[in-house]
């Protein structure tokens, strides 16, 4: 696959998932808007993050709205009654605003549920988007103090 300057991957002849992605929130009504908001958020929290589309199937042919950075970050999602934002390592990551609220009982996924009416904590959420981005980013090598020998003296 090709990188493109957005951060957004082509796929077979080119498709960009950014189309797709669009194309998801046009259709839709109150969750098209909120799935937008969230993807600004994301990108705002991390520009060089890679927006992609999977898990395309018959029965979701748009596929998954999924952004990662050394991994995924999160996916969006757009059900009839919610849109769910879930992260990938969700239950590694601190939550001090309590914003996941679905998700719950496993051990590395977490999830957001936005209901119609809901506002977004943007705060608290690019901080979440933030931490999750460095959970996948390995810290930076440190340099190594090198000791210095003492030679006994006689």
């Amino acid at each position: 696959m090709k990188k493109t300057k957005s951060g957004s991957k082509d796929g077979k002849g080119g498709d960009s998932p950014s189309p797709r992605i669009n194309a998801k929130i046009k259709e839709s009504d109150w969750r098209g808007q909120t799935l937008a908001r969230i993807r600004m958020l994301i990108k705002e929290a991390d520009p060089e993050v890679v927006e992609e589309v999977k898990w395309r199937k018959p029965s979701n042919p748009a596929g998954v709205p999924v952004w990662s950075h050394a991994g995924i970050i999160c996916t969006g999602e757009t059900y009839k009654n919610v849109v769910k934002m879930t992260f990938a390592r969700g239950a590694s990551l601190p939550d001090p605003s309590k914003l996941f609220n679905s998700s719950l009982e496993g051990d590395t996924r977490r999830a957001i549920d936005f209901h119609e009416g809901d506002a977004i904590d943007e705060q608290a959420l690019t901080a979440l988007i933030r931490a999750a981005v460095a959970l996948n980013t390995p810290p930076t090598a440190r340099p190594r103090r090198t000791q210095k020998r003492k030679i006994p003296t006689r």
